[in-house]
């Protein structure tokens, strides 16, 4: 456990509330699971959000109110939706202000402020100049503007990058690959599955749905799809095929039976896919995935061993097919998901926040924290700079 302790200032979204209703928005389970990370390590946690929010924190400051929230998005029904926002609506105008003056009233110096919804609520951080702004979990697509960046994937982070990166010396120390982190208390394990297949997630052909009705259709399996309708699949005139069981919205408790009782999940996604966290929920209930082979599954998941990476139709078949036949383990779906356990996953933060404050508080890139490391005629030269002129010596907290 890191020795340093940290004041972090946790940035909700205007368009959701900070609890386990929202389990279907990622960004807002990221700043919920990185509340009880970090608090259960000791550091101080300020949380701005809906008077609703109720993550694990010192302090749940409340800067957008029911009734300011309902007026804007009351009507909207995300269960069965994708979620609804606006950055120019009140709501968002509201939140905004408020955020701004009540993390005023309570920052110090060196504290960091982190925006998990990126640009989204960027303005809050531009008004707080003096703070160390992180941007974490990133796994969208553009708005990147902080100094200091936190990418889910080596994936996401290579894509940012561009192919103009490969051959020009341009990389930063201060950007870095921390994957995003799970509770495991939120998911039950099993080794006995039943005989459907599962697609958790926005219901659309983007996460790769229609692979998985079709390839369950090919092999005479049953499927299960949950979560928040979009495309063609909203229309009131979409029948669902025979084999293919429409269960809706999935909160936390239907997620959990849902997946610990599927013989595996389908997540076929046709994009570059930035992490896809419910791959390692699966996991983490002892599901074989079956994805495609590009974007962060290449990363995460382990071919023949936590499920199959796959881009051929006759691929997803065969995958489905050796998973049908107890190929894959549930044990060793589990051990890998347990990997981006909330205890693993939160030393990799305490030590990039120990290295950003390095900036700050320290002499950064060159910042001694092991002395047994260096010869003691290296650690006697540490009186002058790397270029030989005298290091000017600042307080280090």
């Amino acid at each position: 456990m890191s020795k340093k302790k940290f004041r972090i200032h946790i940035l909700g979204l205007p368009h959701t509330k900070t609890t386990l209703d929202f389990t279907a928005c990622a960004y807002t389970m990221k700043a919920w699971k990185f509340c009880k990370m970090m608090k259960g390590r000791g550091h101080t946690i300020f949380h701005y959000g809906h008077e609703e929010s109720c993550p694990e924190a010192d302090e749940n400051v409340s800067v957008l109110s029911a009734a300011e929230y309902d007026a804007v998005y009351g009507d909207h029904d995300y269960k069965s939706n994708f979620f609804k926002f606006d950055r120019n609506d009140d709501a968002y105008q509201t939140f905004y202000k408020n955020a701004i003056a009540e993390i005023e009233k309570r920052k110090q110096p060196g504290d960091i402020i982190l925006p998990f919804w990126g640009n989204g609520v960027r303005p809050i951080c531009d008004a707080h100049p003096d703070l160390i702004t992180i941007e974490p979990g990133i796994g969208y697509a553009g708005g990147h503007w902080a100094n200091f960046k936190i990418f889910e994937s080596y994936a996401i982070y290579h894509a940012y990058c561009g192919l103009e990166a490969v051959g020009e010396c341009k990389q930063s120390n201060y950007e870095i690959v921390i994957p995003n982190y799970f509770d495991l208390d939120e998911f039950e394990y099993s080794p006995f599955k039943d005989d459907y297949f599962l697609f958790v997630g926005r219901v659309y052909d983007g996460k790769g749905l229609n692979i998985a009705i079709q390839v369950t259709e090919a092999i005479g399996a049953k499927l299960k799809v949950a979560g928040q309708v979009a495309d063609y699949y909203a229309d009131e005139q979409y029948v669902w095929p025979s084999h293919v069981e429409f269960v809706g919205y999935a909160d936390l408790e239907k997620r959990k039976k849902l997946m610990k009782h599927a013989t595996a999940s389908f997540l076929a996604s046709q994009y570059v896919e930035p992490f896809g966290g419910v791959q390692i929920e699966n996991l983490l209930s002892g599901t074989p995935t079956i994805t495609t082979d590009w974007g962060a599954f290449t990363e995460n998941n382990i071919e023949g061993v936590t499920g199959y990476r796959c881009r051929t139709f006759e691929d997803f078949v065969r995958a489905a097919r050796n998973c049908q036949e107890g190929k894959i383990k549930p044990i060793d779906c589990r051990k890998h998901g347990e990997k981006f356990s909330l205890e693993n996953v939160a030393p990799m933060y305490e030590d990039f926040f120990e290295k950003v404050s390095d900036i700050y508080t320290g002499r950064g890139w060159y910042e001694i924290h092991d002395p047994s490391l260096y010869t003691e005629e290296y650690l006697a030269s540490q009186d002058k700079n790397p270029d030989g002129t005298p290091m000017v010596k600042k307080n280090r907290t």
